[in-house]
């Protein structure tokens, strides 16, 4: 049986990622944010994951790859606010997250801003209809989310 806890952990996740895109007024904490974060990137791995395929077709669904550049940029917008103070290991919750997230705010914040811009940008490349422009904007994409990866997760 699930847990009422972890059914409000689930609920606030899926409000903050949902398809409407709206913020709750305030951020959720601790444990409630680390549900809604890792939800948020669960949803946009499997965009990812979407992307990646759609672009190995010949010719590649444009819809599709819009609507999925669409999923990670929103949730990338969103995900900064879910790394609050007590959200890290120390929250008894697991999580990939880094310590150094928080003692490294700067960095971290850094790293999330240059793959929120080169989401954006692949949404753009997408748009304009052009496989090898979109292509080339995936692989950077993929790149600036791997470089915050490497420095912020566990794994």
């Amino acid at each position: 049986m699930i847990a009422f806890r972890t059914i409000k952990y689930i609920a606030a996740a899926l409000a903050l990622v949902g398809v409407v895109g709206t913020a709750p007024a305030a951020a959720p904490t601790g444990k409630a944010a680390i549900a809604a974060r890792q939800a948020g990137f669960k949803k946009m791995g499997e965009a990812v994951k979407a992307i990646k395929a759609e672009l190995a077709k010949s010719p590649p669904s444009q819809r599709v790859l819009l609507d999925n550049a669409k999923v990670v940029s929103a949730t990338l917008r969103m995900q900064g606010d879910l790394f609050p103070a007590g959200s890290g290991p120390s929250a008894g919750t697991p999580t990939d997250a880094l310590a150094g997230i928080w003692s490294d705010r700067a960095t971290f914040d850094a790293l999330l801003a240059d793959s929120k811009a080169e989401a954006a940008k692949l949404e753009a490349a997408i748009a304009s209809g052009s496989v090898s422009a979109s292509q080339a904007q995936f692989k950077a994409t993929g790149q600036s989310c791997a470089a915050c990866h490497r420095k912020f997760r566990a794994d």
